[in-house]
């Protein structure tokens, strides 16, 4: 059975790597931009359906602004790369916003951007895998009704392909971020080619009309018409989210990694923007309606179209429009944009093992999540993502417009306190640096950083008065619970390290105890009690007794005649128990012992049987876990267990084949 399943294991996750080979899984630019980008990249796929969305609220008039809503979008965007490329430079160590944040204003703070980052990190999968799940089903109408199912799915396949390690999952992404990169290069170029010689039809939706929300008949006119603009662009800002993880995957880069990863964020900033734009250009000259309840906000003839009326997402739109008369190329944009929007997952699945990694080192989180699986990428983070993303996907039933109030938020706390951090950063270090030159491009970098805190300040602001009552609450509740559990987490860690440390008295760690009284428990007289015995005597304790329970007096004195048959030099004690219990007798006398000799230590030999099959376990072993489990929280005891391996254990650890013949079976 254990063959078996190391068989499957490394059938999915491959032959375990050697840790020193960790410098051959290092990416190079082209690689890390797939892998670190694909999550800001995809935000194309949505951050302009959520424009329109909004805007679509105040009826028709209201898109016409669509494309100034995306410039300020894009303006944003802009600095906050220029600002992470200073905080690659000065923190390369792959802390992220958390090191900064940390390092410039105080555990706490970093604390609270690690908590916002985690729970932005679980998002990014969940809004991902759930718009892609939407597009699958547009291009693949089955799926319709089971896009939860197929989100699920998808979040299994990437956590898995993750277990293989980052490099591999690189290579497997990257041809489809690329696939996707030039199909919304050619829809843009195709699409102004076609806009410019007048060729470009009209969309789909374009000869529908669009009701307005209640408050709002009047369009964007009046303080509910600007608070509408400043919600769509808050939405629209979700094409930010992802920036961060290349501060947070530094370490993963090629060398000189710092430059490769400034070089990343550039051209992630640049395609993005062109992206963006691209589509809200489009959207706008060939007239994409996008609303939330299509059935009866949107009208035709004056009628809505009710139920029957199926709204696609917009890159769609606009591709049945631009490449009208080549249905392929259609079928082309729609699969690679649903691809990138799962694949925009693997982003968090790099980013957020590697940061709850660093947060585990520093004692805020099981330090389990520090360790790296067989494949040198850290697993249990990358398994602890794949559960929490599942869990939000099936509570909000894969829809994207409910997962995007959650979304933002938690990005732009740590954004914030990042540029922050930095702007202290650059300050302190102007205090001690003599260098003109090295002063003059501080300088720089302070303004680009303050530059930075404003935007994503007054954006985190407007996030917060435009989305908290539509869900982001939510978030803001999940980051404050993560922040308490890994304060607590740390609390107890050093609670810990504080009760285990040896202080200044080492003569009294030092000290050993003035006896050792050995105690072999004993059912029956058989090899396992004697190896017991054997592993007790070589021990040779001050005192060496065995000790039975008597709850049959006929076992008891066979027992007894057959100990003193084989002429054993260990005296044999039988412990009364009227009850018929085991447990109680043996911790009553153990304790008797150490009231009678506190400065003794008491150690006892409880033999067990190694089982090679699970329902085994069911049938052995039941009095002996319970003894152990009582006598561990016993102060001066020690318990040994002295295994005996039954003929089902063999070959059960994998390693027969190289100490076979080497050592006889039963010593």
């Amino acid at each position: 059975m254990s063959d078996l399943a190391d068989a499957a294991k490394r059938l999915v996750l491959g032959r375990p790597v050697r840790s020193d080979r960790l410098g051959h899984t290092l990416l190079p630019k082209r690689v890390a931009l797939p892998v670190f980008a694909s999550d800001a990249l995809s935000s194309v796929a949505y951050a302009p359906d959520e424009i329109l969305l909004t805007l679509s609220i105040a009826g028709l008039s209201a898109l016409t602004i669509s494309p100034w809503v995306g410039l300020a979008v894009a303006l944003v965007l802009l600095t906050v790369v220029a600002s992470y490329r200073q905080n690659v430079h000065a923190y390369p160590s792959g802390g992220g916003d958390y090191e900064v944040a940390s390092v410039n204003l105080g555990p706490r703070a970093g604390v609270g951007v690690a908590s916002a980052l985690l729970v932005d990190y679980v998002l990014t999968v969940a809004v991902s895998i759930s718009s892609g799940a939407q597009y699958a089903a547009t291009a693949v109408p089955a799926l319709r009704g089971h896009e939860t199912s197929f989100a699920v799915g998808l979040v299994a396949v990437l956590a898995l392909a993750n277990l293989r390690g980052v490099k591999e999952s690189g290579r497997a992404f990257a041809i489809p971020v690329y696939l996707f990169m030039g199909a919304i290069g050619s829809l843009a170029v195709v699409g102004a080619v076609r806009h410019l010689t007048g060729t470009l039809p009209p969309a789909e939706s374009a000869t529908l009309g669009v009701v307005a929300e209640s408050g709002f008949e009047q369009g964007l006119m009046g303080l509910a018409g600007g608070f509408l603009v400043l919600r769509a662009f808050a939405s629209g800002c979700a094409a930010l989210t992802g920036v961060e993880a290349i501060s947070n995957g530094v370490p993963a880069f090629r060398k000189p990694k710092s430059r490769n990863a400034a070089t990343t964020l550039a051209l992630l900033g640049g395609i993005s923007i062109t992206m963006i734009m691209s589509i809200l250009f489009l959207a706008s000259a060939t007239g994409v309606r996008f609303v939330h309840d299509p059935a009866t906000q949107l009208l035709r003839d004056g009628v809505p179209v009710g139920e029957d009326y199926e709204q696609h997402p917009v890159i769609s739109q606009l591709a049945a429009s631009v490449f009208s008369g080549v249905p392929v190329l259609f079928v082309v944009v729609s699969v690679v944009t649903g691809l990138i929007l799962v694949l925009a997952a693997n982003t968090a699945f790099n980013g957020f093992p590697v940061l709850g990694s660093i947060l585990a080192k520093d004692g805020y989180l099981p330090r389990q999540l520090h360790t790296r699986g067989d494949r040198l990428a850290f697993s249990n983070g990358i398994l602890t993502l794949a559960a929490a993303a599942i869990a939000l996907v099936w509570a909000f039933d894969a829809q994207v417009t409910r997962l995007i109030q959650l979304y933002i938020v938690g990005v732009f706390v740590s954004f914030t306190l990042s540029q922050l951090g930095m702007v202290r950063h650059w300050t302190r270090a102007l205090r001690t640096e003599p260098d003109p030159g090295a002063r003059s491009r501080m300088r720089r970098s302070r303004v680009v950083n303050a530059i930075g805190l404003g935007m994503t300040g007054t954006v985190l602001l407007i996030a917060l008065a435009t989305k908290f009552t539509h869900g982001a609450w939510i978030a803001i509740l999940a980051m404050g619970m993560v922040y308490l559990v890994m304060q607590a987490v740390h609390q107890h860690y050093g609670r810990v390290r504080a009760e285990l440390a040896l202080g200044t008295d080492l003569q009294a760690a030092r000290a050993l105890p003035s006896r050792v009284h050995a105690v072999v428990l004993v059912s029956h007289l058989h090899r396992p009690t004697m190896r017991a015995l054997a592993y007790a005597r070589a021990s040779r304790p001050s005192v060496l007794e065995a000790v039975t329970v008597g709850v049959d007096a006929d076992e008891v004195a066979a027992l007894r005649a057959q100990w003193d048959a084989a002429d054993l030099p260990v005296p044999l004690k039988v412990l009364d128990s009227p009850f018929r219990e085991i447990t109680r007798p043996v911790l009553t006398y153990v304790r008797s012992i150490r009231r009678e000799s506190p400065r003794d230590i008491v150690v006892v030999y409880i033999p067990e049987y190694v089982v090679g099959h699970w329902w085994e376990h069911l049938l052995h072993n039941q009095s002996a876990l319970r003894l152990k489990s009582r006598l561990l929280f016993t102060p001066g005891v020690v318990v040994a267990s002295v295994p005996w391996q039954l003929a089902s254990s063999a070959g059960q650890t994998g390693l027969e084949d190289s100490v076979r013949g080497t050592v006889p079976r039963g010593y």
